[in-house]
């Protein structure tokens, strides 16, 4: 392995990785390679291996076990260790016990309550733009619709939507990229201080309600409450959590709509097939999930102790990354893996991750891409890329995979009254 950066993290792996992750699983289901920071790192490439490292417990989410890389990455200051002990960050038991009270709070109940709000908010979102013939979906509706159900969801002021955009970005830019708005230690502080504050008004506004977090008035507010029970939240989790919940309430959503939007314009066959079976968008939400998905590479994880994958011996110690968009390309799980197919019907995609730090919030998530694309179809019935805006860029996160802009063009809709 030579010094330099691995061909993953080239620029024009950033438009299209799915070529060298091809070659990369054809050759070996692990590689040991390097990231611009130089943090070695074993990168798992097919479905299978992929899946079960996902839910192996030998693998670690705690920083504490990569603290050193992490340091030197610029991820953490100096010092920071244990400075967001949320459950992303979390082995059990921990993790097990703030997911429950997570769980409590984001109730299947509170999630289906959103719906007709989630409608509204993509209907006023698209009324804004739709006379104009022309917009840019990821400002115009991929990015306000699920920050603003997040928001409110939580209790946070929608008004501070533009902070939280700047902060998330921050926060999952690698120090490795030039030009990011600060370094994502000080984001992830930035967001700790907002919510520091906001759980002390809220607290002590907080609704009579006992124990019952179903009566709380939103998440933020039933997560306090969760403080109070045996087994509680700490209050450096609960901040923390209120954070994690922000950023990753949105980010995921965010990509889903921008990404399934651009596979199904580059895919007239397939669009048409959508708009003219409406009934098709929770397959085909599912299949954005796995052709293009929002998540690249999981979140890295840590070996405890020496971990076989895929015939490799990972020595204990070793940093691990799953490659989650090269698992959703592997031929020996999925047939025609590069062909974009709604009808495809295939739950079992990574997109969401796997074990126990499946996300809490993929209800929410699939729910918002099917209203925003079932709208755009619905309201827009020429949409179509426009090419005149230039090359597609995308946003040099190191986990996630999304769009900076997609510039679209279509007919004029009268303006409503």
């Amino acid at each position: 392995m030579t010094d330099q950066p691995h061909e993953v993290y080239a620029p024009e792996a950033r438009v299209d990785p799915y070529p060298v992750y091809a070659r990369l699983r054809a050759e070996a289901p692990v590689h040991l390679i390097r990231d611009p920071n130089g943090i070695e790192h074993w990168l798992v490439t097919r479905y299978e291996d992929a899946r079960a490292a996902l839910a192996d417990n030998r693998l670690s989410r705690d920083p504490k076990h990569a603290w050193e890389a992490l340091r030197r990455s610029g991820l953490y200051p100096e010092g920071g260790e244990g400075s967001e002990p949320h459950m992303l960050n979390s082995d059990p038991p921990d993790h097990t016990r703030m997911r429950k009270l997570v769980a409590k709070a984001f109730t299947p109940r509170r999630v289906e309550a959103v719906r007709p709000r989630v409608r509204q908010i993509t209907e006023e979102l698209v009324d804004a733009f739709a006379p104009h013939g022309s917009a840019d979906l990821i400002p115009a509706l991929a990015f306000p619709l699920p920050i603003t159900v997040i928001c409110e969801l939580l209790g946070v002021p929608v008004a501070d939507r533009a902070e939280f955009r700047v902060w998330s970005t921050a926060a999952l830019t690698p120090t490795y990229v030039e030009g990011a708005p600060m370094p994502p230690h000080e984001a992830n502080r930035l967001l700790r201080e907002y919510f520091t504050t906001l759980v002390a008004e809220r607290r002590r506004a907080l609704r009579a309600a006992g124990d019952d977090t179903e009566a709380q008035p939103d998440l933020l507010s039933a997560l306090i409450v969760a403080t109070t029970e045996d087994g509680r939240l700490t209050e450096q989790e609960l901040i923390s959590t209120a954070g994690l919940l922000l950023v990753a309430g949105h980010e995921t959503t965010v990509n889903l709509i921008g990404n399934g939007m651009l596979a199904l314009l580059r895919d007239r066959t397939q669009l048409e097939l959508l708009r003219s079976r409406p009934e098709l968008l929770p397959s085909a939400v599912e299949e954005f999930l796995r052709y293009d998905g929002p998540v690249e590479r999981a979140m890295l994880r840590v070996a405890t102790e020496d971990v076989e994958i895929g015939g490799t011996l990972i020595p204990k110690g070793s940093i691990v990354t799953v490659g989650v968009a090269s698992a959703h390309r592997d031929p020996e799980r999925y047939p025609d893996p590069d062909r974009l197919d709604i009808a495809r019907g295939d739950r079992s995609h990574l997109g969401f991750g796997h074990g126990i730090h499946f996300c809490v919030g993929a209800p929410v998530s699939r729910m918002e891409g099917q209203i925003a694309v079932g709208t755009l179809l619905r309201r827009l019935p020429d949409i179509a890329l426009d090419e005149t805006a230039g090359p597609l860029r995308w946003r040099p996160t190191g986990v996630l995979r999304g769009l900076e802009s997609l510039p679209v063009r279509f007919s004029p809709e009268p303006q409503r009254t």
